[in-house]
C-alpha cells in the first residue's frame, strides 16, 4: 500500500468501517511510514476536537408536534386553493448577500472553525499523544485476517486429516518447533487438519477444528521471554479470540462460534496439553 491509497482509506479506518485484511494493511503502512503516521494522529485529534466542540441541539417534542400539525393542515388546504395562487414565478429576484459574509462564509461559522482549530492545537499539545493500535490489536487484526483468508481462499488446511498422528508429523517436519496436536472429537471439536501460516513475523502452526458448521483456527508458536502470559479475550467484527500460554507455547484461538463454545474449547485443550 502506498501513501495515496492509505490517505483515501484513512477516514474509513478511523471509523472502523474497513474489513480486517485492509485494516491490517493500513496498520502495517502506518508502522513503516512516518508521514502517514503523523497524518493519522493529526486526523484523529481533529475528529475528537470537532466532536467535542461542535454544538448539538435536539428538537423538542412540542416543536415536532407543531411542525407535523402544520404539515397536515397544509395538505388539507392545498386542494381548495386556486391553481393561480399556487403558481410561483420562474425566476426569483436575487437577494443581496448578507453583510456579515467574508468570502461567502458567515461570521458565526468562522468563529466555530477557529474554535475547532484552537481545540485541536490544545489537544495536540496538552493531551497524551494519540497512540497507534497496540501490539495486541495489531496481532488480533492479523489473526482475524488469516482466519477469514483461510475460509475465503479455500485453503483451510495443508494437511487434511482428523488423525493427530498424521497432522503432527507433517507440521514437525515443516517447522523449527513441535506444536502439540490433540483431537477433541469426543468433546464435540473434531480435528480437521493443519497448515502453515505467518504471524508475528514468523511461521506458525495453524490447527483447524470444527464446531458444528463453524471452524476454529488455533494458531501455535513458541513463547518468547517478553510475551505476556496472562490469558486474554478479544471480540472484534463478530469474531472471538482467546489467547493463553501453556507449556512454552503461545495459543490464539479464533472463530465466529459463540464465546462460550470457544471458552470450552480452550479449557479442553489446556487439559490435554501436558506441561513440559
Amino acid at each position: 500500500m502506498n501513501c495515496q491509497e492509505a490517505t483515501k482509506l484513512m477516514d474509513g479506518y478511523l471509523d472502523g468501517e474497513l474489513d480486517p485484511i485492509t485494516s491490517q494493511t493500513i496498520e502495517q503502512h502506518l508502522r513503516e511510514c512516518p508521514n502517514c503516521d503523523q497524518a493519522y494522529k493529526t486526523h484523529g485529534s481533529l475528529i475528537r476536537a470537532v466532536g467535542n466542540a461542535t454544538p448539538y441541539y435536539k428538537a423538542s417534542a412540542e416543536l415536532r408536534e407543531r411542525i407535523q400539525s402544520s404539515l397536515r393542515e397544509k395538505i388539507v388546504e392545498r386542494p381548495m386553493r386556486n391553481v393561480a395562487q399556487d403558481a410561483q414565478p420562474l425566476f426569483r429576484r436575487r437577494q443581496p448577500a448578507p453583510q456579515t459574509l467574508v468570502f461567502g462564509i458567515p461570521w458565526n461559522w468562522l468563529g466555530l472553525a477557529a474554535a475547532i482549530i484552537l481545540a485541536a492545537i490544545i489537544g495536540w499539545n496538552l493531551l497524551p499523544r494519540l497512540q497507534r493500535p497496540g501490539a495486541d490489536q495489531f496481532l488480533a487484526t492479523q489473526l482475524i485476517a488469516s482466519h477469514v483468508r483461510s475460509l475465503m481462499a479455500n485453503h483451510l488446511t495443508d494437511v487434511a486429516s482428523s488423525d493427530q498422528h498424521t497432522v503432527k508429523p507433517w507440521l514437525d517436519a515443516k517447522l523449527d518447533f513441535a506444536p502439540p496436536v490433540v483431537d477433541l472429537a469426543g468433546e464435540g471439536f473434531p480435528l480437521v487438519g493443519g497448515r502453515l501460516d505467518y504471524l508475528d513475523n514468523r511461521t506458525v502452526a495453524a490447527l483447524v477444528y470444527q464446531r458444528r458448521k463453524h471452524f476454529i483456527n488455533l494458531f501455535v508458536w513458541p513463547v518468547t521471554s517478553e510475551a505476556n502470559s496472562m490469558p486474554k479475550a478479544i471480540s472484534r467484527q463478530g469474531y472471538h479470540l482467546f489467547h493463553w500460554v501453556k507449556a512454552d507455547f503461545n495459543y490464539w484461538a479464533v472463530s465466529d462460534v459463540n464465546e462460550d463454545d470457544l471458552q470450552t474449547f480452550r479449557h479442553l485443550l489446556e487439559e490435554q496439553v501436558a506441561p513440559h
